[in-house]
C-alpha cells in the first residue's frame, strides 16, 4: 500500500503540476518547503548538520537562514522537474548559464569519451536537458532501482523523455554499458557526491573524512575518458553550472592509488561549489563516516533524498 501510495503522489505530481501557472507552482514549493522546515523532521535536522560542516563556526541563526533556503532550493528542484518535460529548448538554453562549457566541448571534440561528475546541486536534470538539447549531445546515466518497480518506471521514462540513456544499476552490469559508451566518444554523466556501495574511497572533505563513489575515477582510467566536475548553483531566476579543470590521473601509484587520488580532486572541486553556494546542495542525509553506523554504511531511516538519481558507485 506505502509504495503505490508514493507512486501515485509522484504520479500526481508529473500529472498536475506541471499544469499549474508557473508562479502558482513556485509558490506551491516555497511553501511545502516552508511547511516541512517548520517540522524539523529527521532530513532537516541532517541536513543542517551537514551544513554545520560547511559552514564552521555559523551562529545558529545562520545556519537555519541557509537550511531554509536550501529547502527551498531542494523543492524547486522537484517543481521544475515536474515541469520540465513542457519547457521548450528556447527556455532551457534561456534559463541556464554554463562557465567554462568550453572545457566540455573540447573534451568532447577530442572523441575521447567524457565523464560528468556533479555532486546533488540545484537541478542536474536541467543542466541535463540543457546538455541535450541546447548543445545536441546525448548521454548516459545511472539510475538506482526503486520500489514500486512502476515508481523507477516513471524516472526512467521522464529522463529519457529529455534525452538520456539511462542504466539500471545492477552490479557490475551498468559500468559495463558505461565504459562502452566512453570507448565510442560517449557522454556520462553521474551523481558522485554520496557514496550507497561497499566500495567508495574515503576523502577528506569539509575537514573531516566522507566516502565518495570510485566510479567516475575508475571509468577515466579504464577508458581514458576526460573526468570534469561539474557544480550547479541557482542565480534567481536562472540556473548557473560551472564545469571545472579537468581531473589528472597521477602520473605513478597503483591504479587504487590513482582512483582515490582522483577522487580526493573531485571532492576539493565539489567543496568549493558547496562552499560557495551552501544553500543549493541538497543533502539530506548522513554523509561523514563519523555520523555513519559501525559499519560505515548508509541506511537511515527518515531522512529524504533524491530518488532515482544517476549515481555510480
Amino acid at each position: 500500500m506505502r509504495d503505490r501510495l508514493t507512486d501515485a503522489l509522484y504520479g500526481l505530481g508529473w500529472a498536475a503540476v506541471k499544469k499549474l501557472p508557473e508562479p502558482v507552482a513556485a509558490g506551491l514549493g516555497r511553501r511545502i518547503a516552508d511547511v516541512a522546515w517548520k517540522r524539523r523532521g529527521a532530513g532537516v535536522l541532517r541536513l543542517e548538520a551537514n551544513l554545520a560542516r560547511v559552514l564552521p563556526g555559523a551562529p545558529p541563526e545562520r545556519l537555519a537562514r541557509v537550511s531554509r533556503a536550501c529547502l527551498r532550493s531542494y523543492m524547486r528542484y522537484w517543481m521544475e522537474s515536474f515541469r520540465l518535460p513542457v519547457w521548450t529548448p528556447e527556455r532551457i538554453a534561456r534559463d541556464v548559464t554554463v562557465d567554462g562549457v568550453d572545457r566540455l566541448k573540447d573534451s568532447l571534440a577530442s572523441g575521447r569519451g567524457v565523464v560528468l561528475a556533479l555532486p546533488h546541486m540545484a537541478n542536474y536534470d536541467l543542466a541535463g536537458a540543457w546538455v541535450t538539447t541546447h548543445l545536441g549531445v546525448p548521454f548516459t546515466t545511472v539510475a538506482e532501482r526503486l520500489k514500486p518497480e512502476t515508481l523507477f518506471d516513471r524516472f526512467v521514462a521522464y529522463r529519457e523523455g529529455l534525452g538520456m540513456e539511462v542504466v539500471p544499476h545492477t552490479g557490475g552490469s551498468a559500468f559495463g554499458t558505461l565504459a562502452r559508451r566512453l570507448r565510442t566518444g560517449g557522454l556520462v554523466c553521474l551523481v558522485a557526491d554520496r557514496d550507497l556501495s561497499d566500495s567508495g574511497v574515503e576523502v577528506g572533505f569539509f575537514g573531516e573524512t566522507a566516502k565518495m563513489p570510485a566510479g567516475p575515477a575508475m571509468l577515466a582510467l579504464r577508458t581514458g575518458a576526460d573526468l570534469l566536475p561539474v557544480t550547479l548553483w541557482y542565480e534567481g531566476a536562472r540556473m548557473r553550472a560551472r564545469v571545472h579543470e579537468p581531473v589528472r590521473a597521477p602520473s605513478g601509484g597503483t591504479r587504487p592509488e590513482q582512483v582515490a587520488a582522483m577522487t580526493q580532486q573531485l571532492a576539493d572541486a565539489f567543496a568549493a561549489g558547496i562552499a560557495a553556494h551552501p544553500e543549493d546542495w541538497h543533502m539530506l542525509q548522513r554523509l561523514w563516516l563519523a555520523d555513519l553506523g559501525k559499519n560505515g554504511k548508509h541506511g537511515e531511516q527518515g531522512e529524504q533524498g533524491k530518488q532515482g538519481e544517476g549515481e555510480q558507485q
